[in-house]
């Protein structure tokens, strides 16, 4: 796997200080080696998780996206009641709150959980529970986007729409589409994204990840995308580039994610730079971070080398993502403020 260019001590201590907004990062993906470990304990000779943390860097090495689902489904069928909902919550958040996050927006797979016996009051009532500690414990402010499977096509459709019409935890701010692109049309779930948005969700798909532009505009024509998950393949088109760069759509870039899914050759190809460039509104995530090896933190260090970009440019990507968020006006310009005076003691350029 291709290294991200070396960045310099300074640039790194400026990274884990800054404050951020997280606004692409899967629940269940989010669950670092200790999590992973000690939920596989409580279910232990019930799994092929590895218990033990050790083992897990090779267990979380995919062939292919394909494969990468099959392990993250693995890691999803050690979540077994509320409990473990609530000890994942809890445990992701702290380490969020460990790299200055201030606010994620976590992409929360309810069908996944329900279908493997958790009811979804339970389900819901863990996470919004998690939610408040996590808030009171590490002062991290965490917000939900219920997202379909895409590989279970439409009963999940149905069912994580019913959980959101019918269930909906206080957090719940937006409805996505994840899982594999390749096999799996935008354009089926547009009854579902239509009554989400009904009901006052925002629309957040992922696409043009492992599929081309045409993903993209699907998503933005037939489900009413109002940011896009990944988004990559957008380069490929000089007119849908033109359309994101004018309504300054935003853009969930996952680096580190890409290259380890098979999206991407190498960081190289990657097509953050091209991407900035255009004047587009993107943002840096991790996705699923231990999973690929890497933080929230460490992805800014990736940006910036592919970027070769300085502390004001960083600066500049943390401020997108808490435009793109779905945070209040309040809030942003709170955080926003945070940012500038956080750059104003530590971010003189170099």
């Amino acid at each position: 796997m291709s290294q991200p260019p070396p960045v310099t001590p300074e640039l790194s201590a400026f990274v884990e200080g800054l404050p951020k907004a997280e606004l692409h990062v899967h629940h269940v993906g989010s669950a670092s080696p200790r999590i992973v470990a000690e939920l596989a304990g409580r279910h232990e000779g019930q799994s092929p998780v590895p218990a033990d943390p050790d083992l897990l860097a090779d267990y979380f090495v995919f062939r292919d996206f394909a494969h990468f689902i099959e392990i993250y489904l693995s890691v999803v069928d050690l979540v077994r009641d509320d409990e473990d909902v609530w000890i994942l919550t809890h445990e992701v958040a702290r380490e969020l709150a460990a790299q200055q996050v201030r606010y994620a927006e976590l992409t929360v797979t309810p069908y996944s959980h329900v279908r493997r016996g958790i009811p979804a009051p339970a389900f819901c009532a863990a996470l919004e529970d998690a939610r408040h500690r996590a808030r009171a414990d590490f002062g991290v402010e965490l917000r939900w986007c219920f997202d379909i499977p895409g590989e279970a096509g439409l009963p999940a459709a149905e069912e994580t729409l019913r959980i959101c019409l019918d269930e909906a935890p206080d957090g719940l701010i937006s409805f996505g589409l994840g899982g594999p692109e390749i096999g799996v049309p935008r354009p089926q779930f547009k009854p579902y994204f239509d009554k989400a948005r009904a009901a006052g969700l925002h629309s957040v798909p992922h696409a043009g990840e492992t599929t081309g532009p045409e993903t993209i505009w699907d998503a933005l024509r037939e489900l009413h995308a109002e940011r896009i998950g990944h988004g990559t393949s957008c380069v490929r088109d000089a007119r849908l580039v033109d359309h994101l760069a004018q309504r300054q759509i935003p853009l969930e870039v996952c680096p580190t994610s890409n290259l380890r899914t098979g999206a991407v050759p190498d960081l190289a190809a990657h097509p953050l730079a091209e991407m900035v460039a255009a004047g587009l509104l993107v943002t840096i995530n991790s996705d699923d971070p231990p999973m690929f090896g890497t933080s929230l933190n460490q992805e800014y260090l990736v940006a910036a080398g592919l970027l070769g970009a300085d502390t004001a440019q960083l600066a500049g990507l943390a401020r997108n993502a808490v435009t793109a968020s779905f945070l209040p006006a309040p809030d942003k310009a709170r955080l926003t403020g945070e940012i500038d005076r956080y750059v104003a003691v530590a971010g003189q350029p170099r």
